[in-house]
């Protein structure tokens, strides 16, 4: 069995479905109702770009990364075939790819996740499952002897608010336009406690060969029921 980080951090979710856990398991973790647009993708790449072009032209990160981690230099990032774990006590394959390795002295690590978006109530209902995303990170990099990770991190990039026009006028010119971002950096407890059992949890799941009860009031699970129902009709 093999999992990514981030979604094991699934589970963390104060409301996670065990239910629609399996059936995006079963799906290959690509379920119809939840398609994340690409270009979401696309920016966090161009923020990553962006970011270790300001360390080589500057030789320091920007000061909200540099703030806190003044010493730190860009690692390269690992490709996604090797940086993987197997947990000993569930066979579980941990994968993931971080977005920033931080190579700070003395072997120690920094891993950074970006994220575009505004920090909200609803980023703050995600922070558990991004939080076992970046503990995962880190459990994976010292299993592979990269170092050891003294902190994590989420770097928010957000949008100007909607009803923010001043100044639009200079961001237009022949070629198009462009949009500022402004960075927000939220700090990640270390917490490596929290992995184990949550793979002991994803192994019962995946485990099972029918899905098991649904979270009451779920809306994936109602419009499963709905497609269900629709195909027994015809």
């Amino acid at each position: 069995m093999r999992i990514s980080a981030k979604n094991l951090g699934i589970l963390a979710l104060p409301d996670c479905c065990e239910r629609c856990f399996w059936m995006r398991a079963h799906l290959a973790w690509k379920s119809p109702w939840a398609i994340m647009p690409g270009i979401f993708s696309s920016i966090d790449g161009f923020s990553k770009r962006a970011i270790l072009a300001y360390f080589e032209t500057n030789g320091h990160f920007p000061p909200w990364i540099a703030g806190r981690w003044a010493e730190a230099r860009p690692l390269p990032t690992p490709h996604h075939s090797t940086f993987r774990l197997t947990d000993p006590a569930t066979g579980i394959v941990l994968t993931g790819v971080p977005d920033l390795m931080l190579g700070l002295p003395r072997r120690r690590l920094v891993i950074l996740d970006l994220k575009t978006a505004r920090y909200s109530k609803h980023q703050d209902f995600l922070l558990p499952m991004y939080q076992v995303q970046l503990v995962g990170y880190a459990m994976i990099a010292e299993s592979l002897g990269m170092g050891i990770v003294e902190a994590l991190g989420l770097i928010y990039g957000e949008p100007p608010p909607n009803d923010a026009n001043q100044g639009l006028d200079a961001l237009v010119d022949n070629q198009g336009f462009s949009m500022p971002f402004k960075a927000t950096a939220e700090p990640i407890e270390v917490d490596r406690s929290m992995i184990p059992p949550l793979l002991r949890k994803a192994k019962t799941l995946l485990e099972m060969k029918n899905p098991p009860e649904g979270q009451e009031g779920c809306k994936d699970c109602r419009l499963v029921d709905e497609l269900i129902g629709y195909r027994k009709g015809a």
